[in-house]
């Protein structure tokens, strides 16, 4: 083991600068105001502890002492059962079933979507995916301020990095969804979301 890992950090977040999953899980950590050394590694790093720890040797990773999760829907419920407060997920399981569901739909129609933008004929199919989708959603944040309800939930943690990221991707929503600018707003004036940019991040806000 390498000498970072035999100090037996308590908690450590392998995380890529501009990767949407890790994003998300930066958030949940700041969120839960918990001490954690957030490690930044990018695909293309020749990152030798991260490939100690994660047979897949990919970003985000959590250390938690001994315990190890690789995967940023596990990380987060983890941490969030880990760190019951504030809490991001309800307590009955109707409640969670419907959150897991939401996050589910939040990966696989946007998440995936934006991984075709480079993609020469399928960028601008993922872009109207995901334009729509938003516009989808729009009712709903005419009548609560989060997407679950009155709290800030941990699909908000996801939908946030995608929110971000809009301006990167060329997706502008209409007037129709202005909701859900003014949604992203209240995401991104949270404490924990800034606190979480990276610096690529960061410079996001400005393209």
């Amino acid at each position: 083991m390498s000498n970072m890992l035999g100090r037996k950090l308590q908690m450590a977040l392998y995380s890529g600068t501009d990767c949407l999953y890790s994003h998300a899980c930066r958030i949940v950590v700041y969120e839960k105001e918990v001490e954690c050394q957030i490690i930044y590694t990018d695909d293309d790093d020749d990152c030798e502890e991260l490939a100690e720890v994660n047979p897949y040797n990919e970003t985000p990773t959590l250390i938690d002492r001994d315990l190890v999760v690789y995967d940023p829907f596990l990380i987060n419920e983890y941490l969030d059962e880990r760190l019951p407060h504030p809490p991001l997920m309800p307590v009955d399981p109707v409640s969670r079933a419907r959150l897991r569901i939401m996050i589910m739909r939040v990966n696989r129609d946007w998440y995936r979507a934006l991984k075709l933008f480079d993609h020469e004929t399928k960028g601008d199919v993922a872009k109207k995916l995901v334009r729509d989708g938003l516009i989808s959603i729009s009712p709903t944040l005419t009548e609560q301020p989060f997407m679950m309800g009155e709290d800030f939930s941990l699909v908000d943690v996801f939908l946030a990095p995608l929110l971000w990221r809009l301006p990167v991707y060329g997706i502008k929503l209409p007037k129709q969804a202005e909701v859900v600018n003014e949604y992203a707003s209240r995401l991104f004036n949270r404490d924990a979301f800034k606190s979480a940019l990276s610096e690529n991040e960061r410079e996001m806000k400005y393209l």
